[in-house]
């Protein structure tokens, strides 16, 4: 199944409350300067099209979702979504999340954190580029709240398989947990399009919840 193409973003919107590079980020790190008030933070590593960003904020208003993406025609385009539903409680990063987890997040800061099929770095020499890696999984579990939970999907059973012994040697953290599959309820009733493209192809996805 093929990618669609990303929709064009009209010129006259104003992204400027929903999309911020890593350098416009408030350092010390208030999360109130972003969203205009306190509130549980949900951070999403890599958004792609924006699919898990737009829908969660909208499913849970009494929150604020932080989104990053290293990829700026995904940034733009996500935060174009943002803005047209206007949804105050989410905001898109251009940057790289192992940055902002390393540099910007104070410990016990965030409520959750989500990673949905990120790059498997296929080639052996290439997976130490790997999102779930030993100090991203410490920065984890320094940021997350107590109670916090980290959800982690792939469609790559290797990923998978190395990012929970990983896990477990690596960090403290109750799990992993089983995450049942839902039927969909209509065309845009997916975690992410990734995972929407996989199960419509009849792939399977492994998924996985862990609690601090």
């Amino acid at each position: 199944m093929g990618r669609r193409a990303l929709r064009k973003i009209d010129p006259s919107l104003d992204l400027a409350s929903h999309l911020r590079s890593m350098d416009e980020l408030p350092s010390p790190w208030d999360a109130a300067i972003l969203f205009g008030r306190q509130a549980p933070l949900e951070i999403e590593v890599g958004s792609g099209k924006g699919l898990f960003l737009s829908s969660a904020a909208a499913a849970r208003p009494e929150h604020d979702f932080l989104g990053t993406e290293v990829a700026r025609k995904y940034a733009l385009h996500t935060a174009a979504r943002l803005k047209r539903r206007v949804l105050a409680n989410a905001c898109l990063v251009h940057g790289d999340a192992l940055r902002l987890f390393h540099i910007w997040l104070p410990d016990t800061s965030v409520f959750a954190i989500h990673v949905y099929f990120p790059d498997p770095w296929w080639k052996s020499r290439h997976k130490k580029r790997r999102v779930m890696n030993a100090p991203f999984l410490r920065d984890v579990q320094r940021t997350l709240l107590a109670g916090g939970t980290l959800h982690f999907w792939t469609d790559v059973q290797d990923y998978f398989e190395s990012t929970l012994a990983l896990i477990g040697k690596t960090v403290q953290l109750e799990g992993p947990f089983e995450v049942a599959e839902r039927p969909a309820e209509h065309e845009l009733d997916y975690r992410t399009h990734f995972e929407r493209r996989m199960r419509l192809g009849g792939l399977p996805v492994f998924r996985a919840e862990f609690r601090k």
